[in-house]
């Protein structure tokens, strides 16, 4: 059964840790795996895990990157793969099920933002095909390791509250009649992983595995790469003096939520739901403050499922059983 879209509450909130959200909490025996666990959020994803006792596979586009910002980090374990080439998805999937046996926590967590038209190596739009089309064939092709984890596996799926721009476009999600916007496609990407989250939730729960979408919050980290001063100024995340907005989190609280998802005894039986600042977020209404709660779309069952069958034609991939 799906969990109801309201806040529990958990007792953390917008300035809570990921250390804090973990503290008390025994990963040793536990597998995990971080997609872009090497910058940013995954960095501190990645730490929090390791420092409560989990392996971590950390899957990295650079793995030379990756292997000096991990340095230090016991039970780490760096492997290649690029969510813009299924080829190279393939490569790591078949390289993480012949190298454990299952897998206890999976979170999705690379992505890109808000770059100027680009395609993968299907042809496909570029924010679509990585931040959604990758973790959905990379999650299928070792969902096997989810299953032989048994009750209590959890997949957390990092979207934004950029979901509020707009939904999935079922007929052209890839840009190829309607003119490209970068944060149309943005706002559509991070909607697909909330409703990829949704449907995962449906299709794991009779086998114990749930499922979580995120929204970390406003952080300063590379996924900003793409834009500029003067935009990022303009949407109010810097003021004209350069000074960053005080709203927005650190790295390590903007790793919290998806901690916290992947984790927490308080979401034990639960699942389906998109989650901020370390809580199950309100669904949105009129007079909510803009940049919180998740709007229906992003967590509507049958729009989830349309966007699951979608998914399963682009990517040629199902999942077993």
């Amino acid at each position: 059964m799906a969990t109801e879209q309201k806040p529990l509450p958990s007792g953390f909130g917008l300035r809570s840790t990921a250390a804090e959200v973990i503290e008390g909490i025994d990963l040793t025996g536990k597998t995990a795996l971080v997609t872009g666990g090497y910058s940013g959020l995954g960095l501190e994803t990645v730490r929090a895990l390791a420092g409560a006792g989990a392996k971590v596979f950390v899957a990295a586009r650079r793995p030379e990157v990756a292997a000096t910002d991990l340095a230090g980090i016991e039970g780490v374990d760096i492997l290649q793969m690029d969510l813009a080439d299924p080829a190279s998805i393939n490569a790591f999937a078949t390289t993480v099920v012949a190298a454990t046996p299952k897998l206890d926590i999976l979170i999705n967590n690379a992505a890109i933002m808000a770059n100027a038209l680009t395609r993968d190596a299907r042809g496909y739009e570029s924010q679509f095909a990585t931040n959604h089309l990758g973790h959905f064939q990379m999650t299928a092709l070792i969902w096997p390791l989810l299953k032989a984890s048994g009750a209590g596996a959890r997949v957390v799926v990092l979207s934004s509250i950029g979901h509020a721009r707009g939904g999935v476009d079922l007929d052209d999600p890839n840009f190829q009649r309607r003119p490209y916007e970068k944060w149309a496609a943005y706002g559509q990407a991070k909607s697909a992983n909330a409703q990829f989250a949704v449907h995962l939730d449906a299709v794991g729960e009779p086998l114990g595995i749930r499922a979580f979408a995120v929204h970390p919050g406003g952080i300063r980290t590379p996924l900003q790469r793409h834009l500029t001063m003067e935009e990022q100024v303009a949407m109010g995340w810097y003021d004209a003096e350069g000074n960053l907005n005080p709203g927005f989190k650190t790295v390590e609280q903007g790793a919290a939520t998806s901690v916290w998802c992947a984790t927490s005894p308080q979401l034990a039986g639960k699942g389906g739901v998109y989650c901020e600042d370390c809580d199950i977020a309100a669904v949105w209404r009129e007079g909510m403050f803009p940049f919180s709660g998740v709007r229906p779309h992003a967590i509507d069952r049958g729009k989830a499922a349309a966007l699951w069958e979608v998914s399963e034609a682009l990517t040629g991939v199902r999942f077993a059983g």
